[in-house]
């Protein structure tokens, strides 16, 4: 389960990729090794974002 800063980063990263880059989100997971938010995002697949635990983005 993601953590609330993980939530609130997923918001604002959710909102710029459909609201503003007009980009399709296919995939948002929680990786089990890592405890890491991961999103899958473009029409390519070509966007990929982790959110660590504490909110950081990769």
């Amino acid at each position: 389960m993601p953590i609330s800063k993980q939530l609130e980063r997923l918001y604002v990263i959710s909102y710029k990729l459909t609201y503003r880059m007009f980009q399709p989100i296919h995939m948002v997971c929680v990786d089990q090794r890592t405890q890491n938010l991961y999103i899958l995002a473009g029409y390519d697949e070509d966007l990929e974002f982790q959110i660590a635990t504490d909110g950081e983005v990769f």
